[in-house]
Protein backbone atom coordinates (compact mmCIF):
# COMPACT_ATOMS: atom_id res chain seq x y z
CA UNK A 1 0.00 0.00 0.00
CA UNK A 2 3.01 2.26 0.79
CA UNK A 3 4.32 1.56 -2.47
CA UNK A 4 1.59 2.16 -4.55
CA UNK A 5 1.03 5.84 -2.25
CA UNK A 6 4.94 6.57 -3.21
CA UNK A 7 4.71 5.51 -7.17
CA UNK A 8 1.45 7.86 -7.19
CA UNK A 9 3.14 10.88 -5.47
CA UNK A 10 5.76 10.36 -7.60
CA UNK A 11 4.00 10.50 -10.50
CA UNK A 12 2.06 12.76 -9.71
CA UNK A 13 5.06 15.57 -9.13
CA UNK A 14 6.87 14.14 -12.23
CA UNK A 15 3.77 15.80 -14.23
CA UNK A 16 3.62 19.04 -11.94
CA UNK A 17 7.36 19.31 -13.27
CA UNK A 18 6.68 18.77 -16.61
CA UNK A 19 3.84 21.51 -16.80
CA UNK A 20 5.42 23.59 -15.21
CA UNK A 21 8.51 23.79 -17.20
CA UNK A 22 6.03 24.45 -20.57
CA UNK A 23 4.02 27.24 -19.05
CA UNK A 24 5.33 31.03 -19.78
CA UNK A 25 7.11 32.61 -17.62
CA UNK A 26 8.09 36.76 -16.97
CA UNK A 27 11.52 37.61 -18.18
CA UNK A 28 11.37 41.02 -17.99
CA UNK A 29 8.96 44.20 -18.07
CA UNK A 30 9.45 47.74 -19.56
CA UNK A 31 7.41 50.65 -19.17
CA UNK A 32 7.44 52.69 -22.15
CA UNK A 33 7.15 56.50 -23.47
CA UNK A 34 4.68 58.74 -25.04
CA UNK A 35 5.75 58.00 -28.37
CA UNK A 36 7.40 56.36 -30.91
CA UNK A 37 10.47 54.83 -30.12
CA UNK A 38 12.63 51.36 -30.09
CA UNK A 39 13.64 50.36 -26.68
CA UNK A 40 16.32 47.61 -25.75
CA UNK A 41 15.55 45.11 -23.09
CA UNK A 42 18.58 42.81 -21.97
CA UNK A 43 18.19 39.37 -20.79
CA UNK A 44 20.51 38.01 -17.64
CA UNK A 45 20.72 34.40 -16.13
CA UNK A 46 18.57 31.89 -17.31
CA UNK A 47 16.24 33.96 -19.10
CA UNK A 48 18.07 34.48 -21.93
CA UNK A 49 17.60 30.33 -23.00
CA UNK A 50 13.98 30.15 -24.23
CA UNK A 51 12.12 28.71 -27.48
CA UNK A 52 9.69 31.81 -27.57
CA UNK A 53 8.74 35.00 -26.92
CA UNK A 54 5.68 37.23 -27.00
CA UNK A 55 5.09 40.74 -25.82
CA UNK A 56 2.31 41.43 -23.19
CA UNK A 57 0.90 44.28 -22.13
CA UNK A 58 -0.20 44.89 -18.48
CA UNK A 59 -0.89 48.46 -18.26
CA UNK A 60 -2.11 51.13 -21.21
CA UNK A 61 -2.61 50.93 -24.90
CA UNK A 62 0.38 50.32 -27.10
CA UNK A 63 0.70 49.87 -30.86
CA UNK A 64 3.57 47.16 -31.31
CA UNK A 65 5.18 47.17 -34.55
CA UNK A 66 8.57 45.56 -34.70
CA UNK A 67 10.39 43.29 -32.49
CA UNK A 68 13.97 42.22 -33.11
CA UNK A 69 15.63 39.28 -31.40
CA UNK A 70 19.53 39.40 -31.13
CA UNK A 71 21.32 36.16 -29.89
CA UNK A 72 24.98 36.17 -28.60
CA UNK A 73 26.59 34.96 -31.12
CA UNK A 74 25.24 38.16 -33.31
CA UNK A 75 22.47 36.47 -34.72
CA UNK A 76 19.49 38.52 -35.44
CA UNK A 77 15.47 37.43 -36.36
CA UNK A 78 13.10 40.35 -37.23
CA UNK A 79 9.36 40.05 -36.92
CA UNK A 80 6.98 42.75 -37.88
CA UNK A 81 4.01 43.14 -35.38
CA UNK A 82 2.09 45.26 -37.01
CA UNK A 83 -0.64 42.93 -37.58
CA UNK A 84 -1.10 41.79 -34.44
CA UNK A 85 -2.96 45.11 -33.69
CA UNK A 86 -3.21 47.43 -30.19
CA UNK A 87 -2.45 46.27 -27.22
CA UNK A 88 -4.24 46.68 -24.45
CA UNK A 89 -4.14 45.98 -20.74
CA UNK A 90 -3.94 41.71 -20.07
CA UNK A 91 -3.33 41.27 -24.50
CA UNK A 92 -0.73 39.63 -25.60
CA UNK A 93 0.89 39.76 -28.93
CA UNK A 94 1.90 36.51 -30.89
CA UNK A 95 4.08 34.17 -30.05
CA UNK A 96 7.72 34.40 -31.78
CA UNK A 97 10.24 31.93 -32.20
CA UNK A 98 13.69 32.55 -31.23
CA UNK A 99 16.66 31.82 -33.52
CA UNK A 100 19.47 29.91 -32.84
CA UNK A 101 18.30 27.77 -29.96
CA UNK A 102 21.38 27.07 -28.58
CA UNK A 103 22.44 30.26 -28.41
CA UNK A 104 21.36 32.89 -25.34
CA UNK A 105 19.53 35.93 -26.28
CA UNK A 106 21.66 38.87 -25.78
CA UNK A 107 18.98 41.30 -26.05
CA UNK A 108 15.17 42.30 -27.53
CA UNK A 109 14.55 45.21 -29.57
CA UNK A 110 10.76 46.39 -29.30
CA UNK A 111 9.90 49.13 -31.63
CA UNK A 112 6.35 50.13 -30.73
CA UNK A 113 3.90 53.55 -30.51
CA UNK A 114 2.63 54.32 -27.17
CA UNK A 115 -1.15 55.42 -27.09
CA UNK A 116 -2.02 57.85 -24.90
CA UNK A 117 -1.39 61.09 -23.40
CA UNK A 118 0.65 62.47 -20.17
CA UNK A 119 -2.24 64.16 -18.73
CA UNK A 120 -5.11 61.56 -19.60
CA UNK A 121 -3.62 57.94 -19.36
CA UNK A 122 -1.02 55.82 -17.75
CA UNK A 123 2.04 55.00 -19.61
CA UNK A 124 1.93 51.47 -21.56
CA UNK A 125 3.92 48.55 -19.19
CA UNK A 126 4.76 45.16 -21.04
CA UNK A 127 6.27 42.41 -19.92
CA UNK A 128 8.33 39.77 -22.06
CA UNK A 129 7.35 36.00 -21.83
CA UNK A 130 9.32 33.06 -22.36
CA UNK A 131 8.49 29.42 -23.25
CA UNK A 132 10.40 26.65 -23.83
CA UNK A 133 9.26 23.92 -26.05
CA UNK A 134 6.11 23.52 -28.27
CA UNK A 135 3.59 27.34 -28.39
CA UNK A 136 -0.04 25.90 -27.16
Amino acid sequence: MKIRLVMLLLFVGILGVNAQSNSWIKLAEKTVAFKSETDKVTLVGKEQRVDRIKIKCTQGTLQLKKVTIVMSNGTKKEYDAKAGGVLTKGMSSRSFDVPGKDEKIKHIELEYDSKGNVVLTKKAKVEILGKQGKDD
